[in-house]
């Protein structure tokens, strides 16, 4: 994919648009666009590092906007906090499981929105239940059951994550199909 202007504005308003769309209240918890991102870049994006910018950046933005309506009393969650960045080399690392995908094959589109936050949910969960901070697990024991108990917690986080994953590449990758599909393309040319 080239740079152009236009692909510019079109990511910048997609990374508004998802942070936005992140910090909206009400929404279930992981029901968010930055992992479907993440997979986008990394199927779309040419340049690799271009490619882990675009989910990072837009969880950067609404983390900053979270924690500007926590500051201000207007939110109740922080947008920074400790082991944050631990956070964003896990999330980033989501963006090579859309490497595999080639040709828009829905397939491995689907099987790259069910893996990537899979195993977001088993790592970082398994990242909170070893951590020695006394808030981390919910305070679960260091034992194989609390670590189940830690999954188990993870459990609607995860429902939602892979749902919404699902929905938002099929909004991604539908969208691009659409945009660059060489007969919408030859119409548009026709009309100009």
């Amino acid at each position: 994919m080239k740079l152009t202007k236009q692909v510019v504005i079109s990511f910048l308003l997609l990374i508004i648009i998802a942070s936005l769309y992140r910090i909206m209240p009400g929404r279930p918890y992981g029901f968010a666009p930055q992992w479907a991102m993440a997979i986008f870049g990394g199927a779309i994006i040419k340049d690799k590092k271009l490619a882990f910018i675009l989910p990072l950046l837009s969880m950067f933005v609404s983390d900053a906007l979270y924690e500007i309506l926590y500051r201000n009393g207007v939110g109740n969650i922080q947008g920074f906090y400790e082991g944050q960045f631990t956070n964003y080399i896990l999330f980033g690392l989501m963006t090579f499981f859309g490497f595999f995908i080639k040709n828009f094959n829905i397939g491995k589109i689907a099987l790259a929105s069910i893996a990537a936050p899979t195993a977001y949910f088993f790592i970082s969960n398994f990242m909170v239940w070893a951590s020695n901070s006394p808030l981390a697990g919910l305070g679960r024991p260091k034992t194989f059951d609390g670590l189940l108990l830690t999954l188990n917690d993870g459990i609607p986080f995860y429902a939602w994550s892979i749902a919404a994953t699902l929905i938002f590449s099929a909004i991604l990758f539908g969208s691009y199909f659409l945009i660059t599909k060489p007969s919408l393309q030859s119409v548009q040319q026709l009309k100009q």
